[in-house]
């Protein structure tokens, strides 16, 4: 199933599974949201909930007892409801189940909560710990900018200026190696060569927003106030990149294997909420 919402400058669709954010227009019909061609990356926009990125060995400890989450965690391939809709908002809920429980033991709800308002999307992540203990968790999004044209003629454009140190990956995790962008006034020429090693990983960043610039002029911005964390991420010869919002990331090469001792991972009180939100400007 698919929700879509409406307002005078933009349209937004929804799917329910994952709760992915599926197509994002304006009244031109121009389309901002990667299409999904398998060809390249079967997505859009996924959620990546409980965690974010890869676990070593896809495993993790809880009072010693192993469970196994896939890159990502589960979220993105699970069917949310339609909690409430109207032509400008949808909120979409996941609740734990008998199957999650048996690779993440913890009680939870997280919501997904999406409107427009005028030029921007606001994505809104709410999770709620159902349990009398603390509820370790991640939370990202990924969401991929279509990038019509010359994929060169884009660039991005940082809030700040500051050194852009990233992280590499080795094997999916998080290595002790970094590595920093140049940049000419806070922009950042793409091309595919700058993501030859896999996805930008920048654990803190001053920058809480990031726009694309197409031909020097303002494209599209994403704005991330509740997320310290970013990825930044295409594949070769793509006409898209994702700029990704994260509240933690992939295992580093060291980690222990306690969840509750990850880097980056997030410890939600006993029947606490956890709110954040993003958006996506369309300039």
């Amino acid at each position: 199933m698919i929700t879509t919402l409406s307002n005078a400058t933009l349209s937004a669709s929804i799917k329910h599974k994952g709760a992915e954010l599926y197509s994002l227009k304006n009244h031109e019909n121009q389309q901002y949201i990667w299409e999904g061609d398998p060809a390249f990356w079967g997505k859009h926009s996924p959620i990546l909930f409980p965690i974010v990125g890869t676990l070593k060995n896809n495993t993790f400890t809880i009072d010693g007892k192993k469970y196994q989450l896939p890159r990502h965690g589960f979220a993105r391939d699970m069917e949310f409801q339609l909690i409430e809709k109207t032509e400008n908002s949808a909120t979409f809920s996941l609740l734990a189940t008998a199957e999650t429980l048996l690779n993440y033991p913890f009680e939870f709800e997280l919501q997904i909560i999406y409107t427009l308002e005028e030029n921007d999307l606001v994505i809104a992540y709410k999770v709620v710990n159902k349990n009398n203990s603390k509820l370790p968790f991640s939370i990202g999004a990924h969401p991929a900018i279509a990038l019509p044209g010359d994929f060169e003629s884009y660039a991005f454009e940082f809030e700040k200026e500051e050194k852009l140190t990233f992280f590499l990956l080795e094997n999916d995790l998080i290595s002790n190696t970094t590595k920093t962008l140049e940049t000419t006034k806070n922009v950042v020429p793409l091309t595919f060569e700058l993501f030859k090693n896999d996805a930008l990983i920048f654990k803190n960043l001053k920058s809480k927003s990031l726009s694309i610039l197409k031909n020097s002029k303002p494209y599209v911005k994403v704005d991330f106030e509740d997320f310290p964390s970013l990825g930044l991420w295409t594949k070769d010869q793509a006409p898209f990149v994702c700029i990704e919002p994260w509240l933690g990331y992939s295992d580093t090469t060291d980690n222990s294997g306690d969840l509750f001792e990850k880097e980056g991972i997030f410890i939600l009180d006993a029947h606490q909420t956890f709110d954040a939100k993003f958006s996506i400007t369309i300039l």
